[in-house]
Formats: structure tokens, C-alpha cells, sequence
């Protein structure tokens, strides 16, 4: 389940990442820091899918597991009615406010036009990529992993394809980039509709009624989900903002590092959403010896995997940056984060791992606390230190603090819970 929901949610981070990377061949700086900037808020709602996602296979593995076919096919349905509307309001936003937030963010001049041009393109595909990682989620929960992967994977092929066409073959610069993007989020879109829909034929018939009742436990589950998956993207603009008074090599250098990341650590990504049908299944059926075993074995693999990336980031932190044409404080940005803070993400997964119990376990808004005191607390006045002493790369280290500072409190959290199930049963 991990495998292949890593491929799979890897390919959404590799649209981005190929964007970034095309674009940085052009060899202009404020494109790329342009990227970083409106990354931003083209992250709030990926975001916001992947909640509205984990939300959906909560639901349906939980209904499954307690023999609730009907229940499961009903809330497929209403979740991912929910997936397309609520990113479709936030192209609405993008269109009204994308300069003025970029404006927030720090951008200036040049790098404030390219970042309007790609983001009021690129909002189009917002409600497709919604409904396809909707779709994919309810896949996983219903044990098909192979085609939720299949959905997300012909996105990053898609655009890997269409990214040299627009960008080069067509001249469209970083409109193109988007356009590529919009496109492969149609393709994804559609893969995921027929996977649900002809294969398994698992979408319950639309009805208003039924969804309007659906409301309150979507909301309870996707609200505080929602509210956890957009601490990371605050978390970001943040480190954003405290870069660019640093330049836009700085902020093209937190660009890279930010796709990097996803990238390469995929797998720790995608354990929320590939543990958390394990757990909700285990736990409607009330097997609860099995949720410790779960948990245990899922933050060996984040450990393993993530140490192991680490070090193959140690081994490529020098060609990193000529990859991406990165120069100056950009190249020395990436590099510092290869050798030294890449091993911290062994926290991010183990916080990961804690959130799917507390999202499958009935306390999403234990993830909500975690997620916003990372954003806050842990990173706040750690940046702010950081920044102040050692600039730029200060500011990779403090976050890189407060990761792994609740990384050990979450999962410390998660232990608790399940020994509280183990003894009570509910």
C-alpha cells in the first residue's frame, strides 16, 4: 500500500518538480523564483485535496470494514463532490487576489509578473486535481492500490511529456509550464473517474439530499484534516516571506528545495494516506491489537527509507544544484540542505505516521494541533533565530528544529491513544 501510493502521490510532487526544472533551463532567476513564490499557493490546494482525500478514504475504508457497502458507495460519492468545489473557490480566489499575495510573499517587479502569469493559468486545473486525488484515495481504500497509483502516475508523465512542448516547442515560457500542468490534471482526472467508476463501479448516483445529510461527517473528518494540510503550506510561505528580503537566489534556492523535498521523500509523504486504510479498516472492524503493530512497523519503514535518501542526497549535493542552473546563494542554499538537514525529515515521517492514527482513530483534530504548532511554534521563532545569525541557511536549520521537535511529541501522542484503545476497546 505504501509502494505503490508513494509512486503514485510522487508523481502529483513530480509535476512541479518538472516544472521547476524545465523552467530553470531557461537560465532566468525570477522565473525560478517566481515558481517559488506562487509554489505557494498552488501548494494551499494541493493541500486542501489531499485532506478532502484522506477524509474520503477515512470514510469509505471505515464503512467497509464494518460491512457498510452502501455507506462506503454514498460517501464516495459526496466526497468527491466536495474534492472539485472547494478548489474550485480557490481559483476563484487565485484570479481576485494571486498579485496581492504574491505582493505579501515578497515578490517584486518581474518576478511578481511571471508568478500572476503561471498561477492565474495554473488555477484551472485546481478542481481536476482535486477530484483525481479524490478518486485515487478512495481507490487505495478499497484495496486497489495499483489504480489509485495509475492516476497520479500518468499526471507526472503527462506533464513530462507536454512541459518541453509548451516551454520551448510553442515559446509559452512559464505559461506553458501551467498549461502542461492543467493538461495532465485532466488526464489524472479522468484515469481516476473510469478506474471508481467502470471498473469498480463504486459511485453511489449523485443526490442532494443525501449529500447535504453526508455534510456533518465529511465535515468532521475533512475540516480538521483540511485545517492540518494547510499548515504546511503556511509553514512554507512563511520561510518564503522571512527568504526574499535575501534576494531571489535565496528564493529560488528554498524553490528547488521545497520540490526536492517532496520528491525524494515521497514514500514518508504518502504513509498519511497508505497507513491511514489500514488503521480505519482494523479499527471499524475492532481488531485493536492490530493499530500498535501498524503504527510500529510504519515508523521502521519511514526510518529506513528516509535515512537511505539521505545519504544519496549527501552523495549528489554538489550536482543538485548544476541541475537546476542554481548560482550563488541558490546553489550554496541546496547544497547546505542535501548535506545537513535532508536526515531531519525522519521526523516529518514519524509525525506522518502519528496523523493517520489520529485521523483514523477519531481525534483529527489531535493532527490539526500538531500540524499548526510545527507551523507556529516550531518554526516561527526558530527562522526568526535562524535568519538573524546565519541567514538563509539559518532559516533551513531553525525549521529543520522544530520538525523533529514534533515529530517526537506526535508520535509520543499516537502511543498513547492506542494503549487508551487497547484498554477500552472504543
Amino acid at each position: 500500500m505504501t509502494l505503490t501510493s508513494a509512486i503514485g502521490l510522487m508523481a502529483f510532487f513530480l509535476v512541479d518538480f518538472a516544472d521547476l526544472y524545465f523552467l530553470s533551463l531557461l537560465g532566468i532567476t525570477e522565473i525560478t523564483a517566481a515558481i517559488g513564490f506562487s509554489g505557494m499557493i498552488a501548494f494551499s490546494a494541493l493541500s486542501l485535496s489531499l485532506g478532502i482525500g484522506i477524509a474520503a478514504s477515512a470514510l469509505v475504508a471505515r464503512n467497509l470494514g464494518a460491512g457498510n457497502i452502501e455507506r462506503a458507495r454514498q460517501y464516495a460519492t459526496s466526497t468527491m463532490t466536495v474534492s472539485i468545489i472547494v478548489p474550485m473557490l480557490v481559483t476563484i480566489s487565485v484570479w481576485l487576489f494571486a498579485g496581492d499575495v504574491l505582493t505579501f510573499l515578497g515578490a517584486r517587479g518581474t518576478t511578481t509578473q511571471y508568478g500572476q502569469t503561471y498561477l492565474n493559468t495554473v488555477a484551472l486545473g485546481f478542481p481536476l486535481m482535486g477530484g483525481a486525488l479524490s478518486f485515487s484515495f478512495i481507490l487505495r481504500a478499497l484495496g486497489d492500490a495499483r489504480r489509485a497509483m495509475y492516476v497520479t502516475l500518468l499526471s507526472a508523465i503527462g506533464n513530462a511529456i507536454l512541459d518541453p512542448i509548451f516551454i520551448f516547442g510553442f515559446d509559452l515560457s512559464i505559461r506553458g509550464a501551467a498549461i502542461a500542468t492543467v493538461s495532465a490534471n485532466l488526464i489524472s482526472f479522468l484515469a481516476g473517474l473510469y478506474g471508481l467508476q467502470k471498473t469498480h463501479k463504486f459511485l453511489a448516483p449523485f443526490n442532494f439530499k443525501k449529500f447535504t445529510s453526508d455534510a456533518k461527517a465529511i465535515s468532521a473528518i475533512a475540516f480538521p484534516v483540511i485545517a492540518t494540510q494547510l499548515a504546511t503550506p503556511f509553514a512554507m510561505a512563511y520561510i518564503t516571506r522571512i527568504t526574499a528580503p535575501f534576494g531571489d537566489e535565496a528564493v529560488a534556492g528554498t524553490a528547488i528545495i521545497n520540490r526536492l523535498v517532496p520528491l525524494s521523500f515521497g514514500l514518508i509523504f504518502s504513509l498519511s494516506g497508505a497507513v491511514g486504510p489500514i488503521i480505519g479498516q482494523n479499527f471499524g472492524a475492532g481488531q485493536m491489537h492490530r493499530l500498535r503493530e501498524t503504527i510500529s512497523k510504519s515508523l521502521m519503514l519511514n526510518a529506513a527509507y528516509t535515512l537511505g535518501v539521505a545519504t544519496i542526497l549527501i552523495l549528489l549535493s554538489a550536482k543538485i544544484p548544476v541541475w537546476f542552473h542554481a548560482r550563488g546563494e541558490a546553489g550554496e542554499l541546496v547544497s547546505f540542505f542535501c548535506l545537513w538537514v535532508a536526515w531531519v525529515w525522519i521526523f516529518a515521517g514519524s509525525q506522518y505516521v502519528a496523523q493517520a492514527s489520529f485521523n483514523n482513530l477519531g481525534k483529527p483534530v489531535w493532527s490539526t494541533m500538531f500540524n499548526w504548532g510545527k507551523a507556529t511554534i516550531g518554526t516561527i521563532p526558530f527562522v526568526h533565530i535562524g535568519a538573524y545569525y546565519w541567514g538563509p541557511k539559518g532559516i533551513m536549520a531553525g525549521y529543520a528544529a522544530g520538525i523533529a521537535i514534533f515529530g517526537i511529541l506526535a508520535v509520543i501522542a499516537a502511543y498513547v491513544l492506542i494503549s487508551r484503545l487497547e484498554k477500552t476497546g472504543k
